[in-house]
């Protein structure tokens, strides 16, 4: 099964997991559940009522009190993980698919059509081919409701760059239908957010308040995820190895912000401190696969971040990156 960031896949158990990543094992993918079948869930489909899952560690709870059975310790990444085996896959959705049958509906409404919008406008704007196009989260599945996100995929770097070029602009134009958060906006987001990354309001709004990827377009939420395409994944599972060697709290100098837009993300660093935790060797990079995470530094700012250190090692080289995302202390913000 060819799965990547943005997809979404259904277990014959009823379980809706989104996948994570862009490398997976031959036979599973790795991907965390997001919607479980639920009697007393508000979400309905065909009959049958959900509930979805939000913060991480909830998913990592769930999953060990019903559903062991896809929490594996994963010997490549070294960490445990949630994977679904190919063989237990009912069906896998994927966002161009969803936004081809989109487009053929004569009169879609609600969030679909709200989401049909945007991307036309962005496409429009931006020239990027459909086919680089997606709509993904709970539209994807059926299982939105009225107060949904509008959560939408963007392939190849050449159409991100693109997107993102264009989104900076419609957002700067104070009269456009794009939106950057405002200050309510995002003291609800911090709320939400706070459960499952601690992070200071200050610092928060400093970070989050310069991102378009994310923004209201007229009265909804909107979220874009940048994805490599198939065609720029060099790396195969077993290829490249990851060890967890510590944790850290690191100060350092961002200096290549070129991938800070994608999921994953990658900001590579200089002149690094450790200020503590266990690890006091060399960082090369920060690296995170969680979407709050893009956008988060810039090029020449001072950053303080915290994390797991993971040593990597491929045939040609090895080194360390500090990896966010996996606790609620994981942070990455600029220093004041």
């Amino acid at each position: 099964m060819k799965a990547r960031e943005g997809d979404l896949i259904e277990a014959f158990d009823g379980n809706i997991f989104d996948v994570k990543g862009l490398v997976h094992p031959p036979d599973r993918v790795i991907a965390f559940i997001r919607f479980t079948p639920d009697p007393n869930g508000e979400r309905i489909r065909r009959g049958t009522r959900y509930r979805k899952v939000y913060a991480l560690s909830e998913r990592y709870e769930l999953l060990r009190r019903k559903f062991p059975q896809y929490l594996v310790l994963d010997p490549v990444f070294n960490q445990w993980l949630c994977e679904v085996p190919v063989e237990m896959v009912k069906r896998h959705y994927e966002p161009p698919v969803y936004l081809r049958q989109l487009r053929r509906r004569s009169a879609p409404g609600g969030l679909e059509r709200q989401a049909l919008e945007l991307m036309q406008l962005l496409r429009t704007k931006s020239g990027v081919k459909w086919s680089a196009l997606g709509v993904s989260g709970s539209l994807l599945v059926g299982l939105h409701t009225p107060k949904s996100d509008i959560d939408l995929i963007v392939y190849g770097s050449q159409s991100c760059r693109a997107v993102y070029n264009t989104l900076t602009s419609l957002v700067q134009d104070k009269s456009g239908s794009l939106k950057s958060y405002e200050k309510r906006d995002l003291e609800s987001l911090f709320d939400f957010r706070s459960k499952d990354t601690v992070m200071g309001f200050e610092d928060f709004v400093r970070t989050e308040s310069r991102k378009v990827l994310q923004g209201r377009f007229h009265d909804k939420d909107y979220y874009i995820r940048c994805v490599k395409a198939w065609s720029e994944i060099s790396e195969t599972y077993g290829a490249v190895r990851y060890r967890s060697v510590g944790a850290a709290k690191v100060r350092a100098t961002v200096v290549d912000d070129s991938e800070m837009i994608f999921t994953p993300c990658v900001y590579k660093i200089d002149d690094v401190r450790i200020l503590q935790g266990t690890y006091t060797g060399p960082l090369r990079e920060i690296v995170s696969f969680r979407g709050r995470f893009c956008e988060q530094a810039r090029n020449g700012e001072e950053v303080t971040a915290s994390g797991m250190v993971e040593s990597v090692e491929t045939k040609e080289e090895k080194y360390s990156r500090l990896l966010m995302g996996n606790k609620p202390s994981d942070y990455l913000a600029p220093v004041k």
